[in-house]
């Protein structure tokens, strides 16, 4: 449970660092790039969110992972446990979106230390990353946001029957 939270933690945290350094690259509520950014500044933009889509992908990867172990070693039973089961079915649900988008940052990766693709190139990925799934991964974030609040205030949590 202990790396399932840090590697949680460490991975929402990442989104969050991600999304504040590709903010400065849009104009505000477009999907327009700035026109001011010398195209220097822009390519080093792009190889600082690959170089935090490395970090943001691994720590994900040992979240998914240890959610699972979690969840087979742990002494909670699904049915008695609401809060839990919830946030399994939101935490899981969104694996294909997740899988969708490391796909695209994986490409970004790639095109950043192992070609020498333009910034079109990146511009590309970078506006088809935002776009993904109609904002499936914003509504993705909520959920995993709902998820640490069922967990803190475990509501459905079967409770145990008293006779008077």
């Amino acid at each position: 449970m202990v790396i399932f939270i840090v590697s949680g933690t460490l991975w929402l945290g990442g989104v969050h660092v991600r999304a504040i350094i590709g903010n400065d690259l849009l104009k505000l509520g477009t999907l327009e790039f700035e026109e001011y950014i010398p195209p220097e500044a822009e390519r080093e933009i792009f190889r600082l969110l690959s170089l935090s889509s490395i970090f943001v992908m691994g720590s994900y990867l040992v979240a998914l992972v240890s959610s699972v172990a979690f969840l087979v070693a742990s002494p909670y039973k699904l049915k008695e446990e609401g809060w839990l089961m919830i946030s399994a079915i939101l935490f899981y649900l969104f694996v294909p979106v997740e899988v969708f988008t490391m796909l695209l940052d994986g490409k970004m990766i790639f095109n950043e230390f192992f070609t020498t693709a333009d910034n079109l190139v990146f511009r590309d990925l970078f506006i088809a990353r935002i776009g993904a799934l109609a904002g499936t991964p914003f509504i993705a974030t909520l959920c995993y946001y709902t998820i640490i609040a069922l967990a803190v205030f475990q509501p459905l949590k079967k409770r145990p029957h008293t006779t008077a």
